[in-house]
């Protein structure tokens, strides 16, 4: 049996934040490169204004998945709304329960924010997280996702 709680992140879980990170990027079949990104949350998260919020899975203290969120603004309906960044559980984990436990936070966080809604992202091949999304409740937009690096070059 397994006792597991939900809880904000804290100062001493980034390391295991970034274990964590690793894991989700190989899960996703991503790069991920570890460049400094412990000091970075740690601005992101404890700011007087976070840019970043985060919850950790624990059992028994020990992080076995997470959650990031941040908020934005919505030109259309010119309304807030929380985007989740990352949701990740550890295999063994997955099944018990912690995802819905993880998009409740996110409805509380939303609405405590002032947000009307919550968005995510998830790749095409991710049917265990999709088929869970949708039982959820949530609905898809199709959308083709680009990204953009403003560094050095300039336009092409």
């Amino acid at each position: 049996k397994h006792d597991i709680e939900v809880r904000p992140i804290e100062p001493d879980q980034l390391d295991a934040l970034l274990a964590l990170c690793v894991e989700h990027a190989a899960y996703e079949k991503a790069e991920f490169t570890d460049d400094g990104q412990v000091e970075r949350w740690r601005a992101a998260f404890f700011a007087e204004r976070p840019a970043l919020h985060g919850w950790v899975a624990l059992d028994d203290g020990r992080p076995c998945g997470f959650m990031t969120v941040t908020t934005d603004f919505a030109t259309w309906s010119a309304r807030r709304f929380a985007y989740m960044d990352c949701l990740y559980l550890q295999e063994p984990y997955r099944g018990l329960g912690l995802g819905r436990v993880f998009l409740e936070r996110l409805r509380e966080f939303a609405a405590a924010e002032g947000c009307g809604w919550a968005e995510w992202q998830t790749p095409p091949d991710n049917e265990s997280g999709i088929g869970f999304y949708r039982r959820m409740g949530a609905a898809t937009k199709d959308k083709v996702r680009f990204s953009y690096d403003v560094g050095a070059g300039g336009l092409s």
